[in-house]
């Protein structure tokens, strides 16, 4: 079984491999934008209850994909990847808006976690350099597991921000700071636990790019004590603009 497993999971190198808007990835891509299409069509008209009923199943589904590849990892990758512990945005944001569904206190937070999630996981479905930076083929588990996750976690998001009873505001948006501070603080702490220069085991991470910039402009010295804040700053005004477009379009349909 191990070695059915490790043969179909594992990595396939040669031939073609993912890279960024090729065929594939705009597979990828499109095929998520026909799914929210099709979604957008399917609920415009239907209840609440079903509404929250579709809403709950995607991020079911992102949060199996996320916990089913732990137990996945050591047949495609050998190992269980560090890298893939809940401190990046998109994995962070996962179990947040898994729990929100559960938790009382936290489901206060739940359109401003899911907008959150939305913007982070299409940034990474619009460029997927954690993919690209294997050179694998399209069709590999890496490719097809990352991508297949993003754009779950994608198509969660946005269907909370138009259909989750739960509105957004734009008195409430404090809540988006509080929400990216706590998660830069946890970010900040993972790096502190897991970085380390230790032997052949030396890894230095970077979750949520609080330790470098995505594109090393920075100087490596200077990077830390601004990232932190500028990640704040950068998600926030982008949430900003989604209040402007959500504002805009809510008051189109009143006039409508």
């Amino acid at each position: 079984m191990y070695s059915f497993l490790k043969n179909v999971l594992s990595d396939k190198k040669g031939g073609e491999i993912f890279r960024c808007f090729s065929l594939w990835h705009w597979f990828y891509i499109l095929a998520t934008i026909a799914v929210v299409a099709w979604l957008i069509i399917s609920l415009k008209e239907k209840d609440q209850t079903k509404k929250n009923a579709r809403i709950k199943l995607f991020i079911y589904i992102a949060f199996g994909l996320y916990v089913a590849d732990f137990f996945l990892m050591p047949f495609a990758y050998g190992e269980i990847d560090i890298e893939k512990l809940p401190f990046h945005i998109c994995t962070v944001t996962c179990v947040l808006c898994f729990v929100s569904r559960h938790n009382r206190w936290l489901a206060n937070y739940r359109t401003h976690i899911a907008m959150l999630a939305f913007i982070s996981n299409l940034v990474y479905l619009i460029y997927p350099a954690g993919v690209m930076w294997h050179q694998v083929h399209p069709l590999s588990y890496r490719v097809v597991q990352t991508l297949l996750f993003h754009s779950v976690m994608t198509i969660y998001g946005l269907l909370v921000l138009l259909f989750d009873e739960q509105k957004l505001a734009w008195n409430k948006c404090y809540r988006d700071v509080i929400l990216l501070g706590g998660i830069v603080l946890w970010a900040i702490l993972g790096n502190a636990l897991y970085n380390h220069e230790i032997g052949e085991t030396a890894r230095v991470y970077n979750w949520f790019f609080v330790v470098r910039d995505p594109f090393y402009i920075l100087p490596k010295v200077v990077a830390p004590y601004v990232m932190p804040f500028l990640n704040i700053a950068v998600f926030f005004a982008v949430e900003n603009l989604i209040y402007l477009i959500m504002y805009l379009l809510s008051k189109k349909k009143k006039g409508a």
